[in-house]
């Protein structure tokens, strides 16, 4: 048997590559001359793997401090609902998958952007008359993570930029760079500066709505006027809506799809959040293209990128259906009323500790915290605060400079009420520890 070569990242129709075969000769196997290559091992990592960085990682990972042992930790970090059990998914849920593993239809392989039922099922779910969707207009990938990875690798090249939110998602940032795109910072949900920062190399805007790690919810009137600027600039968007109808009753949410007559829009979702199954890995991305400017370029790109790994969970996907049709709204309604009590209570407790002015969410899991840090002279920064609120009292909040967001901190708003109250009367003891000035709180519930 011969082998053949696979030439990374060549150039050109014919790239040169190393002569490297097999020969065989009688029974035995020998290497072929190998031109360019000296005969010592040299294996490096890839260049991709260099610029992997994640910002939570390489922040969390150098903060070297150990809780305190006479507490109990309580962790305030991670945005995932299930750590505590208080929030479980729904029983329709469960008995989908059942049904789904115990029909043995759905242990082989599926078509790598997803069975076409499951993907029909996904389309009716979220087709409306402002933004229609057919089976053909979805990809089901192996988590939301999995549709940003593939919009964003099928929207910009190397040498390109994306516009990301400040704060926001820190996935952004890390994808990009490791393909060689760079995210533009510091759009604060300001228009003008959004627009100033377009150029010719701008491949796409993404949209976080609802927020992570704000929390806020954009109003209508912004959301239109975030689509005017990505109209004038011939600008698709990439529209993170992973937190989709996980809104409180005081603000609405609007898929932004619904409100483009011409901007082509590539929306990113899944089950993780809203069904509280973010261990399952499914997720998807809706193609709004009414003025087909995507085109087949796009979709037939998302195809093939889609192939690299042959699709989600077959398992999970003989279930979406189900899970998507019979769960019922109560489930929804008792999460989300979980979720704003938790914020509420959040909300209340650190507004009334002097150096904190804590943002009031409007949906998703998260309450924004900023620190006053010109009363804290002990630390330079939010990253120095969080650290010592964990080595004192051992209470575990990101500093939101993982975000791109400093002197700020994010509070996961999933845990236990009597979680929530114990920890924010430990963070109201650190804060009179070190707390040198006024008082203050904001209350932004739903953004421009």
């Amino acid at each position: 048997m011969d082998s053949y070569l696979i030439q990374v990242n060549g150039h050109g129709d014919h790239p040169p590559m190393l002569d490297v075969h097999l020969k065989t000769t009688g029974n035995s196997v020998s290497l072929g001359k190998v031109k360019g290559r000296k005969p010592r091992w040299a294996v490096r990592a890839s260049e991709m793997s260099k610029k992997t960085f994640n910002p939570v990682r390489a922040i969390v990972d150098s903060m070297k401090v150990e809780p305190n042992p006479k507490k109990s930790l309580i962790s305030l970090s991670l945005g995932d609902p299930t750590v505590f059990g208080n929030l479980p998914t729904n029983d329709e849920v469960t008995r989908a998958i059942k049904e789904a593993l115990d029909s043995g239809r759905y242990d082989g392989y599926a078509p790598s952007v997803g069975y076409q039922s499951c993907r029909e099922a996904v389309a009716t779910y979220y087709s409306c008359p402002e933004a229609p969707l057919k089976a053909q207009d979805v990809i089901l990938t192996s988590g939301c993570s999995q549709a940003i990875e593939l919009a964003l690798a099928v929207l910009a090249n190397p040498g390109q930029n994306i516009l990301v939110p400040r704060p926001g998602f820190s996935l952004y940032k890390t994808l990009a760079l490791s393909m060689g795109i760079e995210p533009e910072k510091g759009w604060e949900i300001d228009l003008e500066h959004l627009e100033s920062l377009v150029d010719d190399k701008t491949a796409c805007l993404i949209v976080n709505n609802p927020s992570n790690p704000c929390g806020s919810v954009f109003r209508k009137s912004h959301l239109q006027k975030i689509l005017a600027v990505a109209s004038r600039q011939c600008m698709p968007i990439l529209a993170d809506e992973i937190y989709g109808d996980m809104v409180f009753a005081d603000c609405k949410y609007e898929p932004i799809a619904t409100l483009s007559s011409n901007v082509p829009i590539l929306s990113c979702g899944g089950l993780a959040k809203r069904w509280l199954v973010p261990g399952w890995r499914m997720g998807w991305i809706l193609i709004h293209d009414r003025r087909d400017i995507f085109g087949n370029e796009i979709r037939d790109g998302l195809v093939r990128l889609s192939q690299r790994i042959l699709g989600p969970c077959t398992i999970v996907q003989g279930a979406l259906e189900h899970i998507l049709h019979r769960t019922p709204p109560e489930f929804y309604h008792n999460t989300l009323s979980i979720l704003k009590a938790n914020a509420d209570l959040c909300y209340a407790a650190l507004s009334a500790i002097p150096g904190l002015r804590p943002v009031r969410p409007a949906g998703a899991m998260y309450l924004m915290v900023e620190i006053e840090i010109e009363h804290f002279p002990e630390f330079e920064n939010d990253v120095e605060f969080t650290e010592r609120l964990i080595s004192e009292q051992s209470v575990f909040c990101l500093p939101a400079t993982c975000f791109e967001y400093p002197n700020f901190f994010r509070v996961v708003i999933t845990v236990p009420e009597e979680m929530i109250l114990e920890a924010c009367s430990r963070i109201q003891e650190f804060c009179e520890m070190h707390y040198q000035g006024a008082e203050g709180g904001q209350d932004l519930e739903c953004d421009k």
